[in-house]
C-alpha cells in the first residue's frame, strides 16, 4: 500500500499503478497456493477434527479437503492442484492491487484536503491522522466490490471447479450476468472494517510504536511490523464476513444460497468457531505476504516514476 503520510516527493499516478500492478503479479504467483488452501478450508462445511475421529482420519479428511481430486497423487501433483483459476486470480489480484494501492492515497488526499481539520478536531492531531488513513482505506474497500465478478470466478475455480465444466468465460458471464455480484452486500460488510483495520492499523503502529511524523520515512523493519499489525487486525476483524462471502461465492451457479441462510446453518451445525475457519493459514502467510508485496510496491513505484521521467534523481 502507498504509505500514509505526506511527502515532498510524490510519485505520479502512472508510476503508482505500474508499481502496484507489478507487485500484485509477483505476489500472486508466490501466494496463490496458500490462498487456495484457505478458501477450501473456509468453504468446507464438515468437521475435520473431533466427532470421535482418530488423528489419522482427521488428517485424511484434511488432505481430501485441501487437495480434492489430487489427494492420492504425488506431491508435485498436489502442489499443482493448488493453482486453479490462476487466470481469474491474476486479473483480480492485479486489478485489486492497482485499485487499492493506487486508490487509497487518492481518497486520503481528498479527505485530507476537504475534511482534514474535522478529523483533527474530532480525534486530535495524531489520532486524527491515523483515523483519516483508516477511513480512506475503508471507502476504497467498499468500492472494491466493483471487482467482485473476478473474485467470484477465482473462488469458484478454487473450490467448485465443476461449475465451469462445458462453459467458457464468455458463456458464464452471459449466463450469470448480475449473478456474479452475488454476495456483494457481505463483501462490502467485510471490506469496510477490514480495510479500515488494515490501513488504520498500519498507521497506528507507525504513529505510536515508532513515533514517525512522516510515514514515508519508515525503514524496512518498521514497514514490516506496521504491515503485520494492520494485516492481522484486518483479517481478524473481517474473518466472519469473509467466511460467509466465500461460501456464497463457492456455491454452484444453479444453486445459490443467501448469506443469512448460510449464517444460520453455520451457527446451528458448526458453532461460532466456524466463522474463523481458514484464519490460521491466512495469518501465517500475512507476514511474508505483506512484507513481500509492500516492499516490492515501494521499490517499483519510485523506480517506474524515475523511468517515466527519464532520470534517476528523486529530488
Amino acid at each position: 500500500m502507498s504509505p500514509p503520510g505526506n511527502s515532498k516527493y510524490k510519485e505520479s499516478g502512472t508510476a503508482r499503478l505500474l508499481g502496484a500492478g507489478t507487485s500484485g503479479i509477483l505476489e500472486l504467483f508466490t501466494f496463490h497456493p496458500v490462498d487456495t488452501v484457505a478458501k477450501r478450508l473456509m468453504s468446507n462445511t464438515e468437521r475435520i477434527h473431533g466427532g470421535g475421529q482418530t488423528t489419522a482420519q482427521s488428517l485424511s479428511k484434511l488432505n481430501q479437503v485441501i487437495f480434492r481430486d489430487a489427494a492420492a497423487k504425488a506431491t508435485i501433483s498436489k502442489y499443482l492442484s493448488l493453482f486453479p483459476g490462476l487466470g481469474y486470480a491474476a486479473g483480480y489480484k492485479v486489478a485489486q492491487r492497482m485499485y487499492k494501492f493506487g486508490g487509497q492515497p487518492v481518497a486520503r488526499d481528498f479527505l485530507e484536503h476537504h475534511y482534514g481539520q474535522s478529523f483533527t478536531r474530532a480525534f486530535g492531531d495524531r489520532n486524527g491522522k491515523a483515523m483519516l488513513h483508516a477511513t480512506a482505506g475503508s471507502l476504497i474497500g467498499i468500492g472494491e466490490v466493483a471487482l467482485l465478478p473476478l473474485d467470484v470466478l477465482k473462488i469458484k475455480r478454487q473450490t467448485n471447479p465443476e461449475a465451469f465444466r462445458g462453459r467458457g468465460l464468455v458463456r458464464i458471464v452471459c449466463d450469470e450476468g448480475m449473478g456474479l455480484y452475488r454476495g456483494a452486500g457481505w463483501t462490502m460488510l467485510r471490506n469496510a472494517p477490514g480495510s479500515f483495520a488494515l490501513f488504520g492499523g498500519s498507521a497506528f503502529v507507525k504513529e505510536y510504536v515508532f513515533g514517525l511524523e512522516n510515514y514515508n520515512n519508515a525503514t524496512f523493519v518498521q514497514n514490516f511490523f506496521a504491515s503485520i499489525g494492520g494485516a492481522v487486525a484486518s483479517l481478524t476483524v473481517s474473518a466472519p464476513m469473509d467466511v460467509i462471502k466465500t461460501r456464497i461465492q463457492a456455491r454452484s451457479f444453479d444453486s445459490p444460497e443467501s448469506g443469512m441462510t448460510i449464517l444460520r446453518r453455520m451457527v446451528q451445525k458448526e458453532g461460532f468457531s466456524s466463522f474463523f475457519k481458514g484464519l490460521t493459514p491466512k495469518i501465517l502467510v500475512v507476514g511474508p505476504k505483506l512484507v513481500f508485496g509492500f516492499t516490492l510496491a515501494q521499490w517499483f513505484i519510485p523506480t517506474f516514476d524515475r523511468m517515466l521521467k527519464g532520470n534517476t534523481d528523486r529530488s
